[in-house]
């Protein structure tokens, strides 16, 4: 199973941090709209990533819900009907929240860095250091947390869980 390590962190200066990131890179950024409903499931998370400009992502992942680097074991099947998707997994599963969001994707080496404009929640940022098979996992904490330092990230800014977890606590 591909696995990476994540990190998610509040952004009070988006405007810094993306200065940053683009500094360390040379690939230019890319612009994503995305609309991601997520189904209750056993256990993990299991979306439907949904891209008006692209084919749509089944992801299935599993991670710790912690503050700070933390591995992710992922899935990920692409299609190019997303309704057909969204009928199949809603005849069978319950919709557990819908979360919409602008990202800006910057690579760097075997690192994504996505800041996003999540609609009721504000800027982010996360960091998906992708790990090659046999790849240690401190070796990728490492990567994100000298990345997270060069980007001017602070420990105190880092977050838990997944962005709908932080709208379901909003609600609550």
């Amino acid at each position: 199973m591909p696995r990476n390590v994540e990190v998610k962190a509040r952004v009070h200066d988006t405007a810094a941090v993306r200065e940053r990131a683009e500094a360390l890179t040379d690939i230019p950024v890319e612009v994503l709209r995305q609309t991601d409903t997520f189904y209750r499931v056993p256990s993990g998370r299991l979306k439907l990533r949904v891209f008006p400009e692209r084919p749509c992502e089944l992801i299935y992942y599993n991670r710790a819900d912690s503050a700070g680097a933390k591995t992710s074991e992922y899935h990920i099947v692409r299609s190019d009907d997303p309704e057909a998707f969204s009928r199949v997994l809603g005849a069978v599963l319950e919709v557990r929240g819908v979360v919409r969001k602008i990202r800006f994707l910057y690579r760097i080496g075997c690192t994504r860095i996505h800041l996003d404009e999540v609609e009721g929640l504000g800027s982010f940022m996360e960091l998906e250091v992708v790990l090659e098979d046999g790849q240690r996992e401190d070796e990728g904490a490492a990567i994100a947390n000298e990345l997270l330092e060069s980007l001017g990230i602070a420990p105190d800014d880092l977050v838990a869980g997944a962005y709908l977890d932080l709208l379901e606590a909003q609600r609550s």
